[in-house]
């Protein structure tokens, strides 16, 4: 897959909390039976397959340190997340429901919660 997106565009993309931002491969136009298939019926399908491009840094998780008071906090504090299990080149296979569409450079992404991606396939040569 070959995408027209500079790589240095997509580094500007933050995603947030559990989002994932996926571009959608290209859906199969014809049928086993060679019957072919317009978009509208395609797009209809509840789950989709795509590719992960960026992923957000996971869910926040709450301050490890104990506390006595809350003005004893300290203000350095870093927010700690637990990561996701998508990583960006996965194929993702996700509920096409939950996702919502981002159009960017005349390309179509989709941001998607990582609760709503079934399974991951995560193979060096997939972008080859």
């Amino acid at each position: 897959m070959r995408l027209s997106i500079d790589r240095k565009d997509i580094d500007k993309f933050l995603m947030i909390g559990d989002k994932v931002l996926i571009k959608p491969k290209n859906p199969r136009s014809q049928t086993k039976s060679g019957l072919y298939l317009p978009p509208t019926v395609q797009q209809g399908e509840k789950i989709q397959v795509g590719y992960v491009i960026k992923t957000g840094p996971g869910y926040p998780l709450p301050a490890q340190a104990e506390e006595r008071e809350v003005w004893e906090r300290k203000k350095d504090e870093e927010v700690h997340y637990l990561p996701l299990q998508a990583r960006e080149g996965d194929l993702a296979v996700y509920l096409q429901n939950a996702a919502y569409e981002v159009n960017f450079n005349e390309e179509k992404f989709l941001i998607v919660p990582h609760s709503a991606i079934l399974m991951c396939v995560r193979d060096e040569g997939l972008f080859e």
